[in-house]
């Protein structure tokens, strides 16, 4: 198997609480990069299920995957809210895998894994609640000189844009083009809904949102949908991997502490297409089938995130197209799945080929002029 190369890094924003406008837009700009680094991981673990099995699973984690975007859009507002501009279109947003989990304590590597154990482990590390550092410059970090963990860089968004507001004022800090703002007539549902960020109210709710539809309302299992958006509570993204992982669900009444105790999940660890992690492009035979459909797939993505900075700059309603365009990704990592790796040593270990995220400026290049033609 070929080794895997050294994992890539975020380049996160400086140990502080944000000081200014400007401050506040580069960490609401690595949040937005964080946010869309768990995509890619979750939805390889689920596009290398085999056809028909493990359904519980693969609509786990796609209810995740589609939180996640939510996520990304939400983060998009208040950055768009604080008059600022999202960039996604970009090949320095999409990070090479493996990727160093940024704002960790522990350097934990995020690779494109096949759904299964080592899989779901890295998961529930990205995911996990754990106690949440004070903001920079708190007596009880002053030891510290850097992030600790993504709760910890979440909070201290929060605590900048309390500080801004109070000193800016509310209608200075928000002055961004609320025309740029997704709402719920855009965004397709996805538990929870895309609301507009208008002032400090919104924005703390969606750092709210996001933080718990993670992690959980402190001490229990659960997101707060419910309370947020008048939804049915479900269990927070970590507890939903953790189900998966113990093969059982958890009850209404559990909580961290007691683990899952309600009914069975039925999970088959072999009803999957191993992939090599490390897999590239460059590793399938030039004019093959495989090469094509790895190709394709990383220029429909430059599409798909062309589509999203397009949603986030100025065409909300763009975001609408983002559904045909997941399911044209489906398709092609299906393809793509099916087939042995080409090379046959790997092939022999029971390998399979895999879509690669390796999306330079070159395919956005592409994308926006297939855009301006179709336009």
């Amino acid at each position: 198997m070929t080794a895997t190369p050294a994992p890539s890094t975020l380049a996160e924003p400086p140990f502080r609480v944000p000081r200014d406008r400007a401050d506040l837009q580069l960490f609401l700009q690595a949040a937005l990069t964080l946010e869309h680094l768990t995509i890619p991981p979750y939805l390889t673990a689920m596009y290398s299920v085999r056809a028909g099995t493990n359904r519980p699973a693969f609509y786990a984690i796609r209810g995740i995957v589609l939180e996640e975007m939510l996520h990304m859009t939400l983060v998009a507002n208040l950055l768009n809210a604080v008059d600022g501009d999202p960039l996604v279109a970009n090949s320095q947003f999409v990070m090479d895998y493996p990727a160093l989990l940024p704002f960790s304590r522990d350097k934990v590597p995020i690779a494109l894994r096949h759904f299964g154990v080592d899989a779901l482990e890295t998961f529930l590390y990205i995911e996990r609640p754990e106690y949440v550092a004070e903001p920079p410059g708190h007596p009880s970090v002053g030891e510290d000189d850097g992030w600790t963990s993504v709760g910890q860089f979440y909070a201290t968004i929060r605590e900048g844009v309390l500080r801004l507001t109070a000193e800016l004022g509310e209608h200075e800090l928000f002055r961004g083009d609320p025309a740029r703002q997704v709402g719920p007539r855009d965004f397709y549902n996805s538990g929870g809904e895309v609301f507009a960020v208008t002032g400090l109210d919104s924005a703390l709710k969606a750092l709210r949102a996001i933080a718990e539809q993670g992690e959980g309302v402190s001490r229990t299992v659960y997101d707060s949908d419910d309370q947020l958006f008048g939804e049915t509570r479900q269990p927070a993204h970590y507890f939903r991997f953790d189900e998966i992982r113990r093969q059982r669900a958890y009850g209404p009444h559990d909580t961290p502490a007691s683990g899952p105790t309600g009914p069975a999940v039925d999970v088959g660890w072999r009803e999957v297409h191993p992939i090599d992690p490390a897999a590239k492009v460059a590793h399938y035979p030039p004019g093959s089938a495989v090469r094509r459909a790895a190709e394709r797939f990383n220029q429909v993505y430059a599409r798909l995130l062309c589509v999203l900075e397009s949603a986030f700059t100025g065409d909300p309603a763009a975001i609408r197209t983002t559904v045909p365009t997941m399911l044209e990704l489906r398709d092609l990592a299906e393809r793509l799945c099916r087939n042995p790796h080409p090379d046959p040593a790997k092939a022999a270990l029971g390998l399979y080929a895999s879509p690669t995220y390796e999306v330079t400026e070159a395919h956005f290049e592409r994308a926006r002029e297939d855009a301006r033609l179709r336009a």
